[in-house]
């Protein structure tokens, strides 16, 4: 069993060493921070979606922002796109592909930026809350794996984790989210 451990815990410390090395995505986060400080203080707001995995940590990442990080400081208006009673009566009457697109186009202003975490870039409801940003005015940001599917091109800006794998894709991309919550929130002045 150790053998199972040791290397989940070397694959996940390989994969890091190999986002971390990757200057595009580094600059791709660095204006991300620019992005995300504007974005909050021209008082607009964060949206984000993702299925299974990726649903939670698009969750955690907007709970970060209306709860707290490491600081004390003001909420910061970020709306994960799961609600239960809407996504059940999207799935049986418009189909499971609409559920997060009619989400975004009920809340989704110019200004807001919308990310969208797929470990495969293929999800079809995924692809679609993409081009319901992009008809509401929104910027929209892919944490993305396993080259980015059909949701990259999509994109405005994409953050591509190295690996294959759900599990260690979703780890850098939570990684990541901590990280860029952490600079905006220094970028902004915020919190103690």
């Amino acid at each position: 069993m150790s053998g199972v451990f040791a290397r989940a815990f070397s694959d996940s410390e390989r994969l890091m060493g190999e986002f971390r090395a990757d200057a595009a995505a580094l600059a791709t986060l660095e204006n991300l921070t620019e992005r995300l400080a504007k974005t909050f203080m021209d008082g607009h707001k964060v949206m984000a979606a993702g299925n299974g995995g990726s649903h939670a940590d698009a969750v955690h990442f907007c709970e970060e922002w209306t709860g707290r990080f490491k600081r004390d400081r003001v909420p910061l208006p970020a709306l994960a796109l799961g609600d239960a009673a809407h996504i059940t009566c999207v799935a049986n009457d418009y189909g499971y592909g609409h559920v997060f697109s009619r989400m975004v186009a009920a809340f989704g202003q110019p200004g807001d930026l919308l990310f969208l975490l797929s470990t495969s870039g293929q999800s079809e409801n995924l692809v679609l809350a993409a081009q319901a940003g992009h008809d509401a005015g929104a910027h929209v940001v892919g944490f993305l794996g396993r080259g980015g599917g059909r949701l990259a091109p999509l994109c405005h800006q994409v953050v591509m984790a190295p690996g294959s794998t759900s599990d260690r894709i979703q780890e850098i991309h939570m990684c990541a989210l901590h990280a860029l919550i952490e600079a905006v929130e220094l970028r902004m002045g915020l919190g103690q």
